[in-house]
């Protein structure tokens, strides 16, 4: 798998990039975490959800630290055993929350048919790495068990995750094969983080100019990593793994201006050397964060377009 760049971005993207650079906005590494979150929220806030679904819940459960937070979203299909979705925002391990990627969880249950749960898991630096992956372990064990609940099957549980997220549903695959944890059937891995990005052609070809620059990274990395060590833990980089082997299928999806396009295709390639079952979605001519870019002042056509392989490919798996 060689993915590349398109001669230039989609003209949506643009657009996005053109009313990105007018706001004049501080980069991440020039403010606190606190700060960047409040960014970030304004940066993906939208009115009304465009998507309505049978129920949307705020729930907490028992997590690591005390009540985890959990967003619920019911689609109003039928049938009392359909597969779940485990979804684990991005931002960085840093910012982000279920508000930002509301209309993500929105769109996968209603195009899915399956009910979602988004996981507020610990951010960094408060939380550092493992506290968050703790978080989504306990939230799986959670789902596993209160799937009839939901009307879900407890042996169809999908994880999914974009950049961060991604990263953390790829590492939690990992975890629960080695521990022996309740039984994930597919991974969804939306431009993850995986490895070592900076050893990449990606991270020099893009690593600026287009949203996720090479100081934003390094900031989000000083901030969840609290020891060195850590950033060569397996659970955290998940390709730096030797084995690779008996994983959940998974679908790979990645971003030609993306200074992570390279670590999420070399991860799927890894996977599928292992004998893992993958399937890999490569969009040459958008950026990193497009998933999310479904709904006007930035509604992305080619967003649509891997929503639409990305559910393909979990109905094939699960149903």
């Amino acid at each position: 798998m060689t993915p590349t760049s398109a001669d230039e971005p989609h003209p949506e993207v643009q657009e996005f990039l053109e009313l990105y650079d007018s706001l004049d906005a501080p980069s991440f590494d020039e403010v606190s975490a606190a700060e960047a979150r409040r960014m970030f929220e304004e940066l993906r806030a939208s009115g009304e959800p465009e998507i309505e679904l049978a129920s949307v819940e705020d729930r907490t459960i028992d997590g690591p630290r005390g009540d985890l937070p959990l967003r619920i979203y019911e689609p109003g299909t039928e049938g009392d055993e359909r597969p779940l979705i485990l979804y684990f925002h991005g931002g960085g391990w840093v910012i982000g929350s279920v508000d930002t990627h509301d209309g993500t969880c929105r769109k996968l249950a209603a195009e899915s048919g399956y009910p979602v749960v988004s996981v507020d898991y610990g951010l960094a630096p408060e939380h550092p790495f493992p506290e968050g992956l703790r978080d989504c372990y306990a939230a799986l064990e959670w789902a596993a068990e209160a799937a009839p609940d939901l009307g879900a099957d407890p042996d169809r549980i999908a994880v999914a995750g974009d950049s961060a997220g991604g990263s953390l549903a790829a590492g939690l695959s990992l975890l629960v094969r080695d521990r022996g944890g309740p039984e994930i059937t597919y991974q969804l891995l939306v431009y993850p983080g995986t490895g070592d990005v900076t050893k990449t052609d990606a991270y020099e070809e893009n690593g600026e100019d287009y949203f996720l620059t090479k100081a934003d990274m390094a900031w989000f990395r000083d901030h969840y990593f609290e020891r060195e060590i850590d950033e060569g833990n397996v659970y955290a980089m998940p390709r730096l793994a030797h084995d690779l082997s008996e994983l959940p299928p998974a679908t790979v999806i990645t971003a030609g201006f993306d200074p992570l396009r390279d670590d999420g295709a070399a991860y799927a390639e890894r996977l599928e050397a292992a004998g893992v079952p993958v399937e890999y979605h490569h969009y040459d001519d958008v950026i990193h964060g497009f998933f999310g870019m479904i709904t006007e002042p930035v509604d992305v056509e080619r967003a649509h377009e891997a929503y639409e392989d990305a559910v393909a490919d979990l109905q094939d798996a699960l149903e």
